[in-house]
């Protein structure tokens, strides 16, 4: 599995040619999202960054057409790429 490392794409760029790439080779609605190692209070701006860098990227493929203007397939997608993909992953409890 790969994320989102922050100290390496701190840029939105970088994160956008990671999801891309990610996507290219696998499936992007199992994405486990960005990785930090911070537990500190300054790594929840990062969290914030990476969700809005990620849904300008998919607001723009939905534009394209790449994807299906659906709230109730893109919806669950964002949920479980920032949040769900990674808790059932590393198997944390609810």
């Amino acid at each position: 599995q790969f994320g989102s490392g922050w100290l390496y794409l701190d840029q939105k760029e970088a994160n956008e040619w990671q999801i891309n790439a990610l996507s290219n080779v696998g499936l992007l609605s199992r994405f486990v999202g960005m990785l930090t190692d911070s537990r500190s209070f300054m790594s929840y701006p990062r969290h914030e960054y990476f969700r809005r860098v990620l849904c300008n990227l998919i607001g723009r493929d939905i534009e394209n057409g790449e994807i299906p203007d659906s709230d109730e397939l893109v919806g669950p997608m964002i949920r479980n790429i920032c949040y769900k993909n990674v808790k059932e992953y590393l198997n944390l409890p609810i």
